[in-house]
């Protein structure tokens, strides 16, 4: 596993992009940084973070095993690591948010960041991004926003979880590839925060509905009980969740 540490770049996931253009990379790349300029985050929105406190880490995986349609569950596999991974540090009250962010006490620890590479219409690698607050304190402006140490009352070392995530990747990656897709999307949504739960929305339009979150469809679509009974699915850019 090669590792390449930064002290500071526009994005892991920027950089390590731009590399897997100009050399054949192996399995499990990973860029880590002390400091991110410009982080990103899902649908174009930027990730903060406080130089040297938290872990801004990109991971190079081959996926060309996996078939097109069925790319969300790199996100799923993702969020289940990370999930596992905090949870064996005894991180409490653990939830995934569709489609990966990952709360802890409702609040919100890590955001994850999925590029897929696609030639021929087929996958080829995936660029994962993980942005996970672990020893920053305060997110002004982000009421909302929370880190291990502040759930915990803990220091932790930022090697020794990102050890124990990519642990969990390897793990999970190889349930993907054995084909495990109905475990995994089992597990998935058996974590969702709001399952089954009456919840409010946002539509695209902007209007609020309420709903109860029924589990998500291969594709990764939010499946939605709404108030008239009837199923509907939601992609990211059509529905959020508001708590």
């Amino acid at each position: 596993m090669r590792i390449i540490k930064l002290d500071a770049i526009d994005s892991t996931n920027s950089y390590l992009r731009r590399l897997s253009t100009e050399e054949m990379l192996e399995d499990y790349t990973i860029v880590t940084a002390d400091h991110q300029t410009d982080g990103r985050g899902q649908m174009g929105t930027n990730w903060a973070s406080q130089e040297c406190k938290n872990l801004t880490v990109s991971v190079f995986k081959d996926v060309s095993f996996l078939k097109t349609e069925h790319s969300f569950y790199i996100s799923m596999v993702v969020s289940l690591a990370v999930f596992k991974a905090l949870e064996s540090l005894q991180i409490r009250k653990l939830k995934i948010k569709w489609p990966n962010d990952i709360l802890s006490e409702n609040k919100k620890i890590a955001g994850i960041l999925i590029e897929n590479v696609i030639k021929n219409n087929q996958l080829q690698a995936s660029v994962i991004g993980l942005g996970l607050n672990v020893n920053q304190t305060e997110f002004e402006g982000l009421p909302n926003a929370s880190s291990l140490l502040l759930t915990s009352g803990k220091v932790f070392d930022l090697d020794e979880v990102l050890d124990e995530i990519l642990k969990k990747l390897h793990i999970y990656f190889q349930e993907l590839e054995n084909g495990q897709l109905t475990k995994l999307k089992q597990e998935y949504e058996k974590r969702l925060f709001r399952k089954g739960k009456p919840s409010t929305f946002k539509g695209i339009d902007g209007e609020l509905f309420s709903g109860i979150i029924l589990g998500i469809s291969d594709s990764g679509n939010l499946k939605i009980q709404t108030e008239n009974e009837t199923e509907q699915e939601f992609d990211l850019k059509e529905v959020s969740l508001l708590y």
